[in-house]
């Protein structure tokens, strides 16, 4: 899991305390905002895969500092001061932390507070107050402030993954002064619930946020959603600084009209757009514009535009996958009249991952991420059927579940090469898109498992027989 790193006295350890929701997408999120920052993934200790404790290497508190103000799945971070086993070795861990570097923070006319953070075990206040006050073999001289302490310390204890099955002791202790919390207040005060504008398929907040961090969104980035729906990626990216734009096949959703999504709404209001969300939050000077337009034929000038591309393509369960076209042989190349309605075609999912990843390696910058959501169906899932370009590495693939034979991948890809006339037609080898090829393929898996579809097709095949067998009977019998 690690990354090569070097370390020196410059690099200090610090312990990250991690949220428990969405546990495949943390560590690929701090590494993504590292490279931000300039720092290295050093992962020194990651005690199991749903552990919220992360030990890591860095350079600097100020980085530290700077990673808390972006991650959605970190709740806090710590300098580390001791660590261990048992009670004897995580004493003995803490008083071998360098006396120089704790004596600012233990001053007489300083205040402090320790906190004990348990995981999967709870204690009375009492036995808190027993473990703080074994806390004593620390040289202390400030004094205690529980309400505006200026420098809080943890003792933060695992009991493992499974809340029924604590053990007595912690398999593991550790020490350390708070210096951030991370922004999971985020995900409640961008909540869909309290946003202007929704649709059936708007994005979970804290997941935009996620998204917008794996994609390394910056201030002053340019960035593009070519399903953009209601916009709820765009709002994500643009907390961070970016400028954002989108398109949208559907004339309802870009406008604001149609039937609205709410409980005891009908109509969706004269209002209600993705401008507005972005107004609703005070980043509306971040919104460039979303157009009417169709993603499988790009209306951009062909050069490197977007910083990042980060988007949820239809799947065909909520909203339908489509796009313009027409099944008839043209004859004519005459313009059409300005009262021509396209017709829409049917988009399989094998074109619209096709299409997205060769869009983004003409139009990302080199450096730039693409980020979307891959639909699986886990009976068929292997690695081989991630779409793939030669233009674009993959960086990280995360699973969410959606049933118990569906869930959906984010999928993080850079660009990594500049984009040549003869990527324009790179496709995935033969096979590699046979998962999602053919209208509603995903569809029909989601809503009926592949056991259950094959007892219907048997079923169906069975009667036919019998059908067979009655008609050729009868026949005979005339």
């Amino acid at each position: 899991m690690a990354l090569p790193c070097k370390t020196g006295a410059a690099f200090k350890k610090y312990l990250l305390l991690l949220a428990q929701e969405n546990c495949e997408f943390r560590m690929p999120e701090i590494k993504s905002l590292l490279s931000v920052y300039g720092g290295h993934f050093n992962n020194l200790q990651d005690a199991h895969g749903k552990s919220p404790f992360c030990i890591l290497n860095l350079p600097s508190e100020e980085m530290a500092r700077k990673l808390m103000k972006r991650t959605v799945c970190a709740k806090s971070v710590f300098e580390l001061w001791g660590h261990g086993k048992t009670f004897t070795e995580f004493q003995q861990s803490v008083l071998s932390y360098p006396l120089e570097k704790m004596m600012p923070y233990l001053q007489p006319n300083s205040t402090y507070k320790i906190i004990i953070h348990t995981f999967n075990k709870t204690f009375t206040q009492k036995e808190k107050v027993e473990k703080i006050n074994a806390m004593e073999f620390l040289p202390f001289q400030g004094k205690v402030n529980l309400q505006n302490a200026e420098n809080i310390f943890y003792v933060l204890e695992d009991y493992g993954s499974d809340p029924n099955k604590a053990p007595k002791e912690p398999f593991e202790i550790f020490f350390g002064r708070w210096i951030a919390d991370g922004q999971r207040e985020l995900i409640n005060s961008y909540s869909v619930k309290k946003r202007h504008f929704i649709g059936n398929t708007s994005m979970d907040a804290g997941l935009s946020f996620i998204m917008a961090n794996h994609a390394r969104v910056k201030p002053n980035d340019m960035v593009f959603d070519p399903f953009v729906g209601t916009g709820g990626l765009l709002v994500s990216s643009a907390h961070f600084g970016a400028y954002v734009c989108g398109t949208e096949i559907d004339y309802n959703t870009v406008h604001g009209l149609g039937k609205a999504t709410r409980m005891n709404q009908k109509w969706r209001g004269p209002d209600e757009n993705i401008r507005a969300n972005l107004r609703q939050y005070g980043l509306e000077k971040y919104y460039l514009d979303v157009l009417l337009s169709d993603a499988s034929k790009p209306v951009w000038r062909k050069a490197p535009l977007f910083d990042a591309i980060i988007t949820d393509p239809p799947y065909g369960i909520r909203e339908s996958t489509r796009k313009t076209g027409t099944q008839k042989e043209i004859i004519k190349t005459d313009l059409f009249p300005e009262s021509h309605v396209p017709v829409q075609l049917n988009y399989h999912l094998s074109e619209i991952f096709s299409d997205l990843l060769a869009f983004a390696a003409e139009f990302l910058v080199t450096g730039g991420r693409l980020v979307y959501w891959l639909p699986v169906y886990k009976p068929e899932y292997t690695e081989e059927v991630l779409p793939r370009h030669p233009c674009l590495k993959l960086i990280s693939n995360c699973e969410q579940m959606l049933s118990s034979h569906t869930s959906r991948r984010l999928i993080t890809m850079e660009k990594v090469k500049d984009f040549e006339e003869k990527d324009q037609h790179a496709h995935l080898a033969d096979g590699q898109y046979l998962p999602y090829q053919g209208h509603n393929s995903f569809r029909e898996k989601y809503f009926s498992g592949l056991k259950k579809r094959t007892v219907r097709e048997e079923r169906a095949r069975s009667e036919m027989v019998n059908a067979e067998n009655v008609i050729s009977k009868r026949k005979e019998d005339a």
